[in-house]
C-alpha cells in the first residue's frame, strides 16, 4: 500500500482514481499530475515502481497543498471572516447558507434538523 501525503492510496485502483483519495487533489489535478510525471493513465497503484511512487510523493510536496495544510488554511479563511464579522463571516457564525441560497425551504444541511416551533399552525 502507498503512502502518499499522509494518506493510504488504495492499490488496486488506478493511479489517477488513487490519487483522488488525497484531501486537496481532484480528478483534474490527478490527471495533469500523472501526465506531468510520464505515468500512463491506465496503470494500477500496486504496479508503480518505488521510484515512481517517490517521484510521485516530490511533486505533490513541491507544487501542492494538501491535507492537514489545505485543511487549515481553510479554516484560517473562514475563522478570518468570522473576526472581520462581515456578512460571510455572520453566516458562517450562525451556521446558514453562505452564498446567498434560500432558506425559507430547504438548507437542511447547513441548518440541521428542523425543530418543531410551539403554536405553530398553518
Amino acid at each position: 500500500m502507498a503512502r502518499i501525503a499522509g494518506v493510504n492510496i488504495p492499490t488496486h485502483k488506478r493511479v489517477e482514481i488513487a490519487l483522488t483519495y488525497i484531501h486537496g487533489i481532484g480528478p483534474t489535478t490527478a490527471t495533469k499530475l500523472t501526465e506531468q510525471l510520464g505515468i500512463p493513465s491506465e496503470r494500477r497503484v500496486q504496479d508503480l515502481t518505488d521510484a515512481e511512487v517517490v517521484q510521485i510523493r516530490e511533486a505533490i510536496d513541491n507544487d501542492l497543498t494538501v491535507e492537514g495544510d489545505l485543511r487549515r488554511e481553510t479554516a484560517m479563511n473562514i475563522k478570518r471572516l468570522m473576526d472581520l464579522a462581515c456578512y460571510r463571516g455572520l453566516r458562517h457564525r450562525k451556521g446558514l447558507p453562505v452564498r446567498g441560497q434560500r432558506t425559507h425551504t430547504n438548507a437542511r444541511t447547513r441548518k440541521g434538523k428542523a425543530k418543531p416551533i410551539a403554536g405553530k399552525k398553518k
